[in-house]
């Protein structure tokens, strides 16, 4: 025992010694990099972040000291907040692999999702999770899939009109937020599973409401500690309510990815184009060691996951900036009029005004407000123009130094869109000559990109078509910005996601 316990003592003294030489040496290393002084000696800036309104501190600093921001985390960890042009393509193209996910954010996943392609890290780990999952997500695959897209669509509108009905009008409140949850995951789960949540048409599914209560309710102290802990400790999502919340999470999800897992396996359709089948077929195809059953379970845990609450935020979102732009909707509602659902590529090509509105509301309300690296070695990166007063066009970062890179801030940059670039204006994309998604960073670019963006974008296009051709949208409340796991809409001032719109038929 009482080898043990010197043990112990011993370990915790080199853990703290490395902290500070690892804190010291970032201290010295990032010195020039200016910044925010630390607003606390404990938290640095973890609370000020975590209670502002989702971006705004980021806006301020990157429109103050430049393109790349020095901060403080907990206990004076040192991060950087990057914007410059030169530094993102170089982090996340080049250089992708040598700035892996930070060690808390891969903890995360792991916990919740299983290791999967959301948590693998190293080219060639990664590579051969991406040739298993790539077919199942690929442009062709999104093609085939599109009319699942509209089936469901169809399913929400013939519900909205049995609302209509009951009430005995032809004008109602509906939760928005709540539909396009319903929306999101009965798609996943047909697409990709062929399962059938069925929450169009009865009540939401008890994943969502596990889903929901993870990550979509007011923000508490509890999480709060664990969000500005687990960069430092990653063990702490293990702990409390919070850790009991992710671990039922993770078992639901891999419940119910073993059960149609086993289904997909005795069915075994070579036809099937779910993306499920396709995945399996892919493994067995490319896979020199196939994965197995826990692989291919959180493949789907993360399909799912990934489906539902980006999906269901930019939705909503989506439908909050039609009820706030009633010109814009009246002439994608008049865009769109033709007969019969347009395919893949008509959604994608055909309708400038529905590419535009999709396009900036990416833009304006990115689903993942930040997109977080950590320095595997000591390096040095390009920039576009030197930080304040060094003159040097390369910044050298020290390793396990942790960088943001704040989508909304970058998707808000004034000499790349303009003095109105706070502004939410579609017609910009109408004159932007080839310029499309791609410069959106939502979807992440490079070898990590999201591998779902036209899943995504075809699915959240053809419920938009389905929608207007039947429906008017206003909001009568004023709405913030409230993040979760994503960023979602809410009345302002209520605790969770909340978007009530007043809807009225139009046929």
């Amino acid at each position: 025992m009482l080898y043990i316990y010197h043990f112990s003592i011993a370990f915790a003294f080199v853990y703290i010694l490395r902290f500070f030489q690892q804190r010291f040496s970032s201290l010295f290393a990032l010195r020039h990099v200016p910044g925010p002084k630390s607003s606390s000696w404990v938290w640095g800036e973890e609370k000020v972040l975590y209670y502002n309104t989702p971006g705004a501190l980021y806006l301020d600093w990157h429109r103050t000291y430049g393109n790349v921001v020095k901060f403080t985390g907990a206990f004076g960890h040192q991060l950087l907040s990057v914007t410059d042009p030169h530094a993102i393509s170089f982090i996340l193209g080049e250089g992708a692999y040598q700035f892996p996910k930070p060690k808390g954010v891969r903890a995360w996943f792991r916990m919740l999702l299983g290791e999967g392609i959301l948590w693998v890290e190293g080219k060639e780990a990664h590579e051969k999770q991406r040739r298993s999952v790539g077919p199942a997500l690929s442009v062709q695959s999104a093609r085939n899939l599109t009319p699942v897209f509209y089936e469901n669509a169809a399913k929400m509108v013939s519900q909205w009109h049995k609302l209509f009905d009951a009430q005995h009008s032809d004008e109602i409140v509906i939760e928005m937020t709540n539909w396009a949850g319903r929306f999101a995951l009965d798609t996943v789960g047909r697409a990709t599973l062929s399962y059938d949540f069925d929450c169009l048409r009865g009540q939401p599914h008890a994943l969502a409401e596990t889903l929901d209560g993870l990550t979509n309710h007011e923000k508490s102290l509890t999480s709060f500690y664990m969000k500005a802990l687990f960069w430092l400790l990653p063990s702490i999502l293990h702990l409390g309510k919070k850790g009991q919340m992710i671990r039922k999470t993770r078992k639901e999800l891999g419940d119910l990815a073993t059960d149609i897992l086993k289904d997909a396996e005795a069915v075994s359709d070579p036809n099937s184009k779910t993306l499920m089948s396709l995945m399996l077929r892919a493994d067995k195809a490319t896979a020199a060691v196939r994965m197995d059953e826990e692989q291919v379970a959180a493949q789907m845990r993360t399909i799912i996951s990934a489906g539902y609450e980006p999906v269901s935020a930019t939705i909503a979102w989506l439908f909050f900036e039609l009820s706030m732009s009633p010109e814009w909707q009246q002439a994608i509602r008049e865009e769109v009029s033709t007969a019969g659902d347009p395919t893949f590529d008509e959604l994608n090509n055909a309708y400038p005004l529905l590419d535009a509105f999709f396009l900036e509301t990416l833009r304006l309300h990115p689903p993942v407000l930040e997109n977080h690296h950590e320095a595997a070695e000591t390096i040095s990166i390009p920039l576009s123009e030197p930080v304040a007063g060094s003159g040097d066009l390369h910044l050298v970062i020290p390793k396990g130094t942790i960088i943001s890179l704040p989508v909304n801030v970058i998707q808000k940059d004034k000499s790349t869109w303009g003095f109105d670039a706070d502004d939410f204006r579609p017609e910009r994309w109408l004159h932007r000559g080839t310029r499309t998604s791609r410069e959106l960073l939502a979807f992440s670019v490079g070898p990590r990109g999201c591998l779902g963006r036209n899943f995504a974008a075809a699915e959240i296009k053809a419920l938009t078509v389905t929608l207007l051709r039947h429906f008017a949208f206003s909001c009568p409340h004023e709405i913030e910005a409230f993040q979760s796991f994503v960023i979602r809409p809410r009345v302002k001032g209520e605790g969770s996601s909340s978007l009530p719109l007043t809807v009225r038929r139009t046929l």
